[in-house]
């Protein structure tokens, strides 16, 4: 048998799918200016209130928010924005939009998903123009969860529905990790680590999300929320949320 590769593993990407990578690549990175390094999702809390000691603990904090919490239910918005801005059913968006800004369990972490949707959307509108960005924003008439503003704007460029879910989910852990590395502290080896143990879960997690209706919208990770909640009164803070 030949271990030659395939003369698939050697085709370059058309333009159109290097163009989507391309973006995809640049507006989740944690470089992209949305501020996400000015929120911990609750997560400074858990720190302060010995939920999360070491980076075991916090893997098991973030595995739970990704599979039973804000995780899942952002990518189940984050698809329907999708799929609703190519259709052009402008109503099913604005359903969209205002049940993910609804959604949030607490005014800390609505601040932090609507500060990035509105960040996220104002920087892509004016680095990479495009007709119906604004036509799709409009629609939603209001304020824009980050995730829908996400999912909006790759519908927009055309960039893959699941591609974007798995980078989102990716986005938003490693956030999730550089807080509680920061909070703990950890080290930067122990950080690969926690990101490397819920690949799993981020890719069953994404696959879930994105054959889920939203009648399966649902949130279970109740520490997590009082976590959120409390962070509002903790008494000394290094994040916004």
């Amino acid at each position: 048998m030949s271990t030659e590769p395939g003369a698939s593993a050697s085709e370059p990407l058309s333009a159109q799918q290097g163009a989507a990578l391309y973006r995809l690549m640049t507006w989740l990175s944690p470089s992209f200016p949305v501020g996400a390094f000015s929120y911990s999702s609750g997560i400074e809390w858990a720190v302060e209130a010995g939920d999360v000691t070491d980076a075991t603990s916090l893997r098991d904090w973030l595995a739970a928010m990704l599979e039973h919490g804000a995780g899942f239910c952002d990518g189940v918005f984050l698809a329907h924005a999708y799929r609703t801005t190519v259709t052009g059913n402008a109503q099913a968006l604005r359903d969209v939009a205002e049940l993910a800004v609804a959604f949030v369990p607490s005014a800390e972490r609505h601040l932090e998903t609507t500060a990035q949707g509105r960040a996220f959307i104002e920087i892509v509108r004016n680095a990479w123009a495009s007709d119906g960005l604004d036509r799709a924003v409009n629609a939603c008439d209001g304020a824009l969860a980050y995730p829908v503003a996400v999912g909006l704007i790759s519908a927009v460029h055309g960039v893959p529905l699941a591609a974007t879910l798995h980078a989102f989910l990716h986005a938003v852990v490693s956030n999730w990790i550089s807080a509680g590395a920061r909070l703990v502290p950890l080290g930067q080896t122990d950080s690969q680590r926690v990101l490397a143990a819920l690949e799993p879960v981020v890719i069953s997690t994404g696959e879930r999300a994105l054959t889920a209706s939203l009648d399966d919208l649902g949130s279970a990770t109740f520490r997590a929320d009082l976590a959120s909640l409390r962070h509002e009164t903790q008494y000394t803070r290094l994040f916004r949320s």
